[in-house]
C-alpha cells in the first residue's frame, strides 16, 4: 500500500510541474498555445505590461504590514516551487535534450550530402533533356514515313482477315467451334456493314451471311434438341443472343426446354404417390386393436401401451421422398435460374438488345415459370406428407420438414422478392398442425382403448365376490385381488401421464434449435402455446372430462350399461386430475415449450374446474346407480308380495340380507379409492335400537294400550305434525368425495324408494310383523355406514309407521320376538 501511494504521489507531483509549465508558456491540453486577450493591466503580474513600481507602490497603499511581509513570503515560496520544478523538468528530460541535439547534428549533415545530390540529378536531367531534343530533330523528317506505313500494314492486315474470313467461318464450322465463330463475325460485321456498296466487300458478306445463317441453324438445332449438357446450352443461347436472335423467343424455348426436364423430375417424385386403401379412422382402429387384444391375451393387462395408428408403407419414407425432391428437382431449378439469370437477366446486353429492357422481361417469364412448376412440387409434398399418418416416431417427419425448408433457402437467395420460401413455410406449419392433430386424436383413441381395457378387467370374475360383486359389476371386497381397483387406476393414471409425456417429447422435436424453421415467429409463439397448449394437452385434457362425463348421460332404470365400479374409478381420475395431474402437465408442457403467454390461454384454475365437475358428476351419478340397483332388489320384494295374507314372521326375508351384503360390499368398493371422511358421534346403543309401529318420539302419545278406530286421525294428524317439525331430507343432493357421504347417498336412495313403496301396499298383521323385522335388521347394520344414523332411524320409522298406516289389523310384534329373530337371522 506505501509503494502504491509513493507511486500516485510521484504521477500527481509530475502532472502537477507540467501543468504550470504549460501555464507559464501558455499551452492548452493540445500543447497548443491558447488564444487569450492579452492583459493591458501594469499591476497583472502575469501580464506583458507588468510594472515593478506601481505594482509595489498598489500594495504599499492597500496592504498593512503584516499582509505585505504574508505577501513576500507567498511570493518567495512561489519563485521556490518554479525553481524546484524547473530544475526538476530539466533534470528529468536531459536524456531528451542530448538526443535532440544529436539528431539535429545529424540532420545536418544529411542535407548537406542530399544537396549535393540533387545538383548532381540535375544535372544529369539537363543532359537527357539535351540529347532527347537531338533525336527528335534527326528523326523528324521519317517519322511521318514510319506512321503511314504502319497504318497501311494495320489495314492490309484488316484486309487479310477479310477475305480470309469466309475460310475462317466454314473451318469454325466443322470443328464445331462455334463460339470462334460468332466471334470473328462480330468484329467484322461492322466493316462489311459499312462498306457493303463494294462489290468485293458485298461477296464477302454474303458468303459470311450464309455461314452465319448455317451456323445459327444449327445452334437452333441443338438447342431444341435439348440434349447436351448445362454448360453447351448455356453456351448455345449465349452465341444465338450475339447473333441478334429475338431473346423473349430465346427465354421461352429456354424455359420449355429446362420444364420438360423438371417435369420428369416431378413425374418420378409423383410415381412414388401411390393410391392406398383409405386409411382407417382412429375409432375403427382403436375397435380393431381392442379386438385383437381381447382375442390375443388378457384384458386385464395394464402395462403402459404405445401409441400406434395404422401407417401406410410406400416404397420410400418420408425422409427419403424429399431427399430426392431436394436433389433432383431443387437442385435442377436453382441450377435453371442460375443459367437463365446469367443468360438474360446478368448477362450485359449490347446492340440492338440494349434497348429492348430484356431483363425486366426474363424476370417476369422465369417468375411464372418458378411459381408454376414449384406449385406442382409443393402439391406432391403435402400429398406424401398427408400419407404420414403413423406417430410412433416423429423424428423423421421433422427431419425431412427440416431439410425441405433448408433447401427452399436456396431459391430465396436466387429470387430474392420470391414467395416460393414463405409458401414452404406455410407447407411445414400446416404439416405441423396437422401432426398436432393426429397425436390428439391417438392420445383420444389410446384413452378410449384404456377404457375399454379397463371395463374388461372390471368384468373378469376374478374382480368380483362371489354372490355379490358380481351384481356390482366390478370389484368389491377382495382388497387382495391381483388387479384392485387402486391397482386399476394407479395403472391408467400412469399410462395416461406417460403417453402425453412422450407426446409431448415427440412434438419438441419441432422447436428444437438444430431444425432452421424452429426460428420461425410462429414456432416460437403459436406453435407453443396455442398449437401445443390449447389444441394438444388442453384439449386432450377437456376430452378426458367430458367422455367421462358422457358414461353419466346412457343410464335407463337399471343404471345403464356402464360398471358402477368404472364410474367411480372415473371420478377418482378426474378428482386426481384436478388436484395435481392437470396442474403438472400444464407446467410441463410450459417449462418445454417456453410456452408465452401473450395469447390468450386456458387457465389452470378453468381445467381444475371441469375436472372437479366431472369428477362430482361421476361421483352423484355411481350414487344414483347403486341406489337404484339395490332399490329395485326393494322394489321387488314389496310388489309380489301379498302382504295382507302372509304367513306370521319367523325370519328375516332374504331380500334384507342380500341389501346388507350390497351394501357392504359397496362400502368395501368405495374405501378402496376414497378416504374414510367425517360422521358424528354414534349413540351407544345404536345397533339395538328398537321399532315399534311407531317412532318411540310419537308412541306414547299417539297409542295406548288398546286400538281405537279414532287412533287413525290423531296418527295422521300427529304423524303430519312430526313430518313439519322434523329436518327435511334430500334424496338426490349431492356427495361429498368420502366414502362416508357416498354411503349415505345410496342408502337414503334405498331407503327412500322402500318408503314409496310401501305406501302404496296394505297390509295385514303379520305384514306389518315382517316389515317391523326386515327394517329391524337394516337398521342393526346400515347406521354403521351413515354420516349420521339419526337419518336411518328416520327413515325406518317412517318406513314402519308408513306400514302401520297401511295396515289392516294394526298389531305390533314384541320387540323381544323382533331381536331374537334377527340375531337368529
Amino acid at each position: 500500500m506505501d509503494a502504491e501511494g509513493s507511486v500516485s504521489d510521484e504521477s500527481g507531483k509530475r502532472r502537477r510541474v507540467h501543468g504550470m509549465l504549460k501555464l507559464y508558456y501558455g499551452l492548452n491540453e493540445e500543447g497548443k498555445a491558447r488564444e487569450q486577450p492579452q492583459s493591458l493591466d501594469p499591476c497583472d503580474i502575469n501580464g506583458p505590461h507588468f510594472d515593478p513600481e506601481l505594482y509595489l507602490n498598489k500594495l504599499r497603499r492597500e496592504c498593512s504590514l503584516s499582509e505585505l511581509m504574508d505577501h513576500e513570503t507567498c511570493m518567495v515560496k512561489q519563485i521556490r516551487s518554479l525553481d524546484s520544478d524547473m530544475q526538476t523538468l530539466v533534470y528529468e528530460n536531459y536524456n531528451k535534450f542530448i538526443s535532440a541535439t544529436d539528431t539535429i547534428r545529424k540532420m545536418k549533415n544529411d542535407f548537406k550530402k542530399m544537396e549535393d545530390e540533387m545538383d548532381c540529378l540535375s544535372a544529369n536531367m539537363a543532359a537527357i533533356t539535351d540529347f532527347s531534343a537531338s533525336i527528335s530533330g534527326t528523326l523528324q523528317d521519317q517519322h511521318a514515313q514510319i506512321t503511314k506505313l504502319s497504318g497501311v500494314h494495320t489495314l492490309l492486315r484488316k484486309l487479310q482477315f477479310l477475305f480470309e474470313l469466309p475460310a475462317r467461318l466454314n473451318k469454325c464450322l466443322e470443328l464445331q467451334a462455334y463460339a470462334q465463330a460468332v466471334s470473328s463475325h462480330r468484329r467484322a460485321r461492322c466493316v462489311l456493314q459499312q462498306y457493303s456498296h463494294l462489290p468485293s466487300f458485298k461477296g464477302i458478306q454474303d458468303d459470311c451471311n450464309a455461314i452465319m445463317e448455317k451456323l445459327a441453324l444449327e445452334l437452333r438445332q441443338k438447342f431444341r434438341d435439348g440434349g447436351t449438357s448445362a454448360r453447351d446450352l448455356s453456351e448455345c443461347v449465349e452465341l444465338l443472343l450475339q447473333l441478334d436472335e429475338p431473346a423473349e423467343e430465346l427465354c421461352d424455348k429456354f424455359l420449355s426446354h429446362a420444364r420438360s426436364r423438371l417435369e420428369l423430375d416431378l413425374q418420378g417424385l409423383e410415381a412414388e404417390i401411390k393410391p392406398y386403401p383409405p386409411t382407417p379412422a382412429p375409432k375403427e382402429a382403436a375397435t380393431r386393436k381392442s379386438s385383437s387384444s381381447t382375442a390375443a391375451g388378457s384384458p386385464s393387462d395394464n402395462s403402459p401401451k404405445t401409441l400406434s395408428l395404422p401407417s401406410p408403407t410406400p416404397n420410400t419414407d418420408i425422409l427419403e421422398f424429399i431427399d430426392r425432391g431436394c436433389n433432383e428437382f431443387i437442385s435442377s431449378l436453382c441450377l435453371v435460374i442460375t443459367s437463365y439469370q446469367e443468360l438474360f437477366i446478368k448477362h450485359a446486353q449490347t446492340g440492338e438488345l440494349a434497348s429492348k429492357n430484356i431483363p425486366q422481361m426474363a424476370s417476369g417469364k422465369l417468375q411464372a415459370f418458378v411459381d408454376d412448376l414449384v406449385a406442382r412440387y409443393f402439391s406432391l409434398v403435402e400429398r406424401r406428407i398427408q400419407e404420414e399418418k403413423g406417430v410412433g416416431d416423429n423424428s423423421l417427419l421433422v427431419r425431412a420438414l427440416d431439410r425441405f425448408h433448408r433447401r427452399l433457402q436456396a431459391v430465396a437467395k436466387l429470387l430474392p422478392g420470391s414467395a416460393v420460401p414463405n409458401r414452404g413455410t406455410e407447407i411445414v406449419i400446416r404439416a405441423a398442425t396437422e401432426r398436432v392433430k393426429q397425436y390428439l386424436s391417438a392420445l383420444q383413441s389410446f384413452y378410449m382403448d384404456s377404457l375399454t381395457d379397463v371395463r374388461q378387467a372390471l368384468a373378469m370374475p376374478r374382480l368380483s365376490v362371489a354372490g355379490t360383486g358380481a351384481h356390482l359389476g366390478g370389484p368389491a371386497a377382495g382388497r387382495d385381488a391381483p388387479n384392485s381397483l387402486p391397482e386399476l387406476l394407479s395403472s391408467l393414471s400412469a399410462s395416461i401421464l406417460n403417453q402425453l409425456k412422450s407426446v409431448l417429447a415427440s412434438v419438441h422435436l419441432f422447436t428444437a434449435k438444430d431444425i432452421t424453421f424452429s426460428n420461425k415467429p410462429y414456432f416460437k409463439g403459436e406453435f407453443c402455446s396455442q398449437g401445443v397448449r390449447e389444441n394438444l394437452v388442453v384439449n386432450f385434457i377437456r376430452f378426458v372430462c367430458q367422455s367421462s362425463r358422457q358414461f353419466c348421460e346412457s343410464a335407463g332404470d337399471k343404471g345403464g350399461s356402464t360398471p358402477p365400479a368404472l364410474l367411480l374409478l372415473l371420478s377418482r381420475l378426474c378428482l386426481d386430475f384436478e388436484t395435481s395431474t392437470i396442474s403438472y402437465i400444464l407446467t410441463l408442457t410450459d417449462e418445454q415449450f417456453l410456452v408465452q403467454h401473450q395469447n390468450p390461454i386456458t387457465p389452470v384454475t378453468t381445467l381444475c374446474g371441469e375436472a372437479r365437475e366431472a369428477a362430482q358428476k361421476l361421483l352423484n351419478h355411481y350414487v344414483k346407480v347403486q341406489g337404484l340397483i339395490i332399490s329395485q332388489m326393494l322394489r321387488k320384494s314389496v310388489e309380489t308380495r301379498d302382504w295382507v295374507n302372509t304367513i306370521e314372521p319367523r325370519n328375516v326375508r332374504a331380500v334384507m340380507k342380500r341389501v346388507v351384503e350390497d351394501t357392504t360390499s359397496i362400502d368395501v368398493q368405495v374405501g378402496l379409492l376414497y378416504e374414510e371422511g367425517v360422521r358424528k358421534a354414534h349413540s351407544s346403543d345404536s345397533s339395538k335400537r328398537t321399532f315399534s309401529v311407531y317412532s318411540s318420539s310419537r308412541q306414547q302419545p299417539r297409542y295406548a294400550a288398546s286400538y281405537t278406530p279414532s287412533a287413525p286421525m290423531d296418527t295422521n294428524l300427529l304423524s303430519n305434525i312430526h313430518k313439519l317439525f322434523s329436518e327435511r331430507i334430500d334424496i338426490f343432493s349431492s356427495v361429498e368425495f368420502n366414502k362416508v357421504s357416498v354411503m349415505t347417498g345410496i342408502i337414503k336412495i334405498s331407503l327412500k324408494t322402500f318408503l314409496e313403496c310401501v305406501r302404496l301396499r296394505t297390509f295385514g298383521r303379520y305384514g306389518l310383523q315382517q316389515i317391523q323385522v326386515d327394517c329391524h335388521y337394516l337398521q342393526m347394520y346400515l347406521w354403521r355406514f351413515v354420516s349420521d344414523e339419526n337419518l336411518v332411524h328416520f327413515l325406518l320409522d317412517e318406513i314402519v309407521g308408513s306400514s302401520a298406516h297401511r295396515c289392516l289389523d294394526p298389531s305390533p310384534m314384541e320387540q323381544s320376538v323382533i331381536e331374537v329373530i334377527c340375531e337368529r337371522g
